[in-house]
């Protein structure tokens, strides 16, 4: 299983030079993945989660393509209703291109309306916006010219060049019904947030059955764990996976792996303390500390 950190690209922390620094540090301790998050409006219900500024994540990501050199790179999550697919498209193969083939396309549909009303897209239809524009953006990826019929977008004869060295994965997120229906149908992996032990139990022979019904491969388990370390436990019933003491977060990822997960995404944002995101060092000194006592990094397994 490899792990990752979520980048943490809003707020009054984040600076190129903190953003940098993550990434250095996370490729330092050798973990294996770097994804950054999404919004293009900033608007009163975004900024009550997550406040200005808001780096742009492709730039963000094409950038630190050329200040790495092995660790994957990503999104957690692309809104893609935001974009018309054959921007997001090239941007996407452009960036994997940047950075020889480690980019991963984590999306979902969105669920700022304002931010959509911002931007003039319909709120309603955005999971069917989702799904059409997702294999528009496999086609352009395939196919040096390329041509799509559908019910939000149409193009014909669009030279696509240059194409992604690796068709990127996509990570589906949400955990909704429909969330993993998408990962089944157009994704390569699921990747819910903030999950707890009994959800996943309970998800996972739900996401087979998607997968058998419709005849198609099972997505990967890519989860986004909320990481927060504690001195004394916290309550089994009640606690999210990734919050508690070394032990409780140990365990947690030792479930993770026997669930199957390919990836998990630690996250050390805590949106209900946004101030707390401008303290790096204390989540830096988490990662460092995971990295030292519970995970093995170079075998992909825990100590």
């Amino acid at each position: 299983m490899k792990v990752g950190i979520n980048l943490i690209n809003f707020g009054p922390g984040a600076t190129e030079d903190t953003m940098l620094r993550w990434t250095r540090l996370g490729e330092a301790l050798g973990y294996h993945l770097v994804m950054t998050s999404d919004h293009v409006a900033v608007t009163p219900d975004v900024t009550a989660r997550y406040p200005a500024p808001f780096w742009e994540p492709f730039t963000t990501l094409g950038w630190l393509a050329a200040k790495t050199r092995r660790i994957e790179l990503g999104t957690t999550v692309i809104i893609v209703p935001y974009r018309h697919p054959l921007e997001t498209a090239r941007m996407a193969a452009q960036i994997d291109r940047l950075c020889d083939g480690r980019f991963i396309f984590g999306i979902g549909v969105g669920w700022a309306k304002q931010e959509f009303e911002a931007l003039g897209v319909p709120f309603e239809t955005r999971g069917a916006m989702t799904n059409e524009y997702l294999e528009a953006i496999k086609t352009c990826w395939t196919k040096e010219t390329a041509s799509f019929e559908g019910r939000f977008v149409r193009f014909r004869d669009v030279d696509t060049r240059p194409l992604p060295l690796r068709t990127p994965p996509i990570w589906v997120g949400g955990g909704s019904d429909a969330a993993m229906k998408r990962a089944v149908m157009h994704g390569d992996a699921w990747h819910p947030i903030r999950v707890k032990h009994s959800f996943l139990r309970e998800s996972l022979p739900k996401l087979r059955k998607m997968a058998d019904e419709a005849k198609r491969p099972l997505p990967a388990l890519c989860p986004r764990m909320r990481l927060c370390l504690t001195d004394a436990p916290m309550p089994e019933n009640t606690r999210v996976m990734g919050h508690g003491t070394l032990d409780q977060v140990r365990h947690d990822l030792a479930s993770l792996m026997e669930m199957g997960a390919r990836y998990v995404l630690l996250d050390t944002s805590l949106s209900e303390d946004i101030l707390a995101t401008t303290n790096h060092e204390a989540a830096w000194a988490m990662l460092a500390t995971l990295a030292d006592r519970v995970l093995d990094l170079p075998k992909e397994t825990l100590r």
